[in-house]
């Protein structure tokens, strides 16, 4: 039985944030990849477009996210579904680390603003 301990998560950084994966193929998962994200306080991630549906629930804290052009307050408690070809921004204006959930299916990519591709490991 595939069990991933906390001390077993692999973290990753990137643009300020960072991404500690629990369910990857190197993990065990067939099918989906979860991690939790830590966006600290005053961070504002680029804005980029998923291949991949993804569902982003936030465990603690408040965020700006802003789909397709629309942005909404979240708060802990919340959860967005994003859907493949959405472009994402998330920033945290506020004073503390906000921190999700995000599980996605095996094979997200991100595709920047200036055309660049980000395969991210933890979610693939």
């Amino acid at each position: 039985m595939p069990v991933v301990r906390s001390s077993e998560a692999v973290v990753h950084e990137i643009h300020g944030a960072r991404f500690v994966a629990y369910a990857t193929p190197l993990s065990g998962s067939k099918e989906l990849c979860a991690w939790r994200g830590e966006i600290p306080a005053g961070a504002k991630g680029p804005l980029h477009t998923v291949n991949r549906e993804e569902i982003f629930h936030l465990l603690t804290g408040e965020l700006l996210i802003t789909l397709d052009g629309r942005t909404e307050r979240i708060t802990a408690g919340d959860t967005v579904i994003i859907n493949p070809g959405a472009t994402l921004g998330i920033e945290n204006p506020t004073q503390e680390t906000a921190t999700a959930w995000v599980t996605t299916s095996i094979g997200l990519q991100a595709e920047l603003a200036d055309g660049s591709v980000l395969t991210p490991p933890w979610a693939n």
